[in-house]
Formats: structure tokens, C-alpha cells, sequence
């Protein structure tokens, strides 16, 4: 919760100038436009829910201050925090734009110090890193409970003493697992937020 709260007094002063153009939520993704050009996107997480307007708690934020969507980051329904992560991503989008791009996943790999027998924990199983991690001759360990890889007990307690990098969904903001996760590491461990969702600020 301390990330999510840090996010949303990060962009609570802009989300007070600026009003929601479009808020679409799709199966796999939720995206919104600003009215100062910024569009963002995040994972839908609709947990048990159907991304449907016949929920009574249903609200039309298009035409509305952004600053009442993005208190939806801090609620406690998934959905709600994913329309509210693609919000903080829209109203970064032209800071996070003018970051250079890295499409070949070198630049932060070399910074974070990834090569032969590098010990690396990855939270959410990204597997066009997979080849990346090989050819460079890193040891990986993966925990994705969407995807059913790994054990929760044996992945934690590799995050104490054995990990020396941490790649970390993105999605555990609207899971809420951000902190359960980097609690559990030992100082030290060097930490990479990955995935669609994740806010690029700088």
C-alpha cells in the first residue's frame, strides 16, 4: 500500500488540472486518454468480477476530473486499481515518452549487472526474457501463480540470501503483493519493476 499511496500523491497535483477523455476497459488491458494528449495502459485484474457497467458501483469517469479516478488506484477492488494505474500511466505519458528505449533489454540487463551465474528472482514469468537470461548464462528462479510456476515457500526463501536481482510484475500493484514481496528480500538485492502496467517515472 505505501507504493500505491506514494503513486497517488505523486500525480494528485496534475490529476486536479486535467479530465478523463476515454476510460476503456478490455479483457486483457485498461487504457485511458487524457484530454492533455496522455494515454496509459494497465492490466485488467477483474479477480471475480465481469467488466460490466450493471455493478452497481459502476461510474462513467470520461468527461470528469481525472483526480476522481485516480483515487480509485487506493481501493480496494483490483478492477478499480487498474483503472486507476492506467490514469497515473496516462498522466506520465509524455515524461515516460521522452525516456529513451531499450528494445533490445541490454542497456538495463548491463546495468543491473546480469551475466554468467547472476542469481535472479522473477515475480510474473516474461517469456521473451527467458533466451535473454540463458544467453547470458544467468541462474533463474520464477514464481507466476497465474501461470502456475513455483512454489511461494520455496521462492521466498530464495529471496533471503539467494537472489541478487529481483524482476518484479508490475501487476503486484493491483494485487497488492509489493510490499509482501520486497519485505522478504535481503538488503542489498537490486529490484526491476517489468510489464505494460508499470508507471516509468523517473
Amino acid at each position: 500500500m505505501q507504493l500505491i499511496q506514494k503513486l497517488h500523491d505523486c500525480f494528485l497535483e496534475k490529476a486536479q488540472g486535467t479530465r478523463v477523455v476515454c476510460l476503456s476497459i478490455g479483457l486483457s488491458y485498461t487504457a485511458v486518454i487524457t484530454d492533455d494528449g496522455g494515454m496509459g495502459v494497465a492490466y485488467t485484474d477483474a479477480g471475480d468480477r465481469h467488466c460490466s457497467p450493471t455493478h452497481r458501483d459502476y461510474r462513467d469517469y470520461e468527461g470528469e476530473p481525472a483526480v476522481e479516478l485516480l483515487a480509485r488506484i487506493k481501493d480496494s477492488v483490483p478492477l478499480h486499481r487498474s483503472m486507476g494505474l492506467a490514469l497515473i500511466n496516462a498522466l506520465n505519458y509524455h515524461e515516460a515518452a521522452a525516456l529513451p528505449e531499450d528494445s533490445s533489454d541490454r542497456i538495463w540487463m548491463d546495468a543491473f549487472g546480469i551475466g554468467r551465474e547472476t542469481r535472479v528472482a522473477m515475480v510474473g514469468f516474461f517469456r521473451p526474457l527467458m533466451k535473454l537470461f540463458k544467453d547470458r548464462g544467468a541462474l533463474v528462479e520464477v514464481l507466476d501463480d497465474h501461470q502456475g510456476i513455483g512454489e511461494r515457500g520455496s521462492f521466498y526463501g530464495k529471496l533471503d540470501g539467494w537472489a541478487e536481482v529481483l524482476l518484479l510484475t508490475s501487476t503486484s500493484i493491483l494485487n497488492n503483493s509489493t510490499e509482501e514481496v520486497l519485505s522478504r528480500l535481503t538488503p542489498g538485492v537490486k529490484v526491476v519493476m517489468l510489464g505494460p502496467s508499470t508507471p516509468m517515472i523517473v
